[in-house]
């Protein structure tokens, strides 16, 4: 299986964005999804995740209050709703699957990462 990230943008400060993950193959509501980015020069870090049944969700403290990551198990699509956006949010934005409902914010341990959506944000 196979995610592929989207919606991304040039947005403002303050601004707001919603990002997409679709699946390219069968998935499970036990099955987690995770939005990773990867600022530019840095290494990619956690951002939030969520099983495709929508429960047990996870934030980092960076985007907590300001990001809201959704599921929709029947079309096996994750979302991703960005805030009052801040420039330090600048990155490539990816999803992946973690075939698992325990929580993890190591990236190797996800699998199916497709190419990422870039978000800039402007001050």
């Amino acid at each position: 299986v196979q995610l592929q990230a989207s919606g991304g943008g040039l947005v403002q400060a303050g601004g707001s964005l919603r990002l997409s993950c679709a699946a390219s193959g069968p998935t499970s509501g036990t099955y987690r999804v995770g939005w990773f980015r990867q600022p530019p020069g840095k290494e990619r870090e956690f951002v939030a995740a969520t099983t495709y049944s929508g429960s047990s969700t996870y934030y980092a403290d960076s985007v907590k209050g300001r990001a809201t990551i959704s599921a929709d198990n029947a079309k096996s699509t994750v979302y991703l709703q960005m805030n009052n956006l801040k420039p330090e949010d600048t990155a490539v934005y990816y999803c992946a699957l973690h075939k698992n409902p325990f929580h993890t914010i190591v990236p190797d341990l996800y699998t199916g990462w497709g190419q990422g959506t870039q978000v800039t944000v402007s001050s």
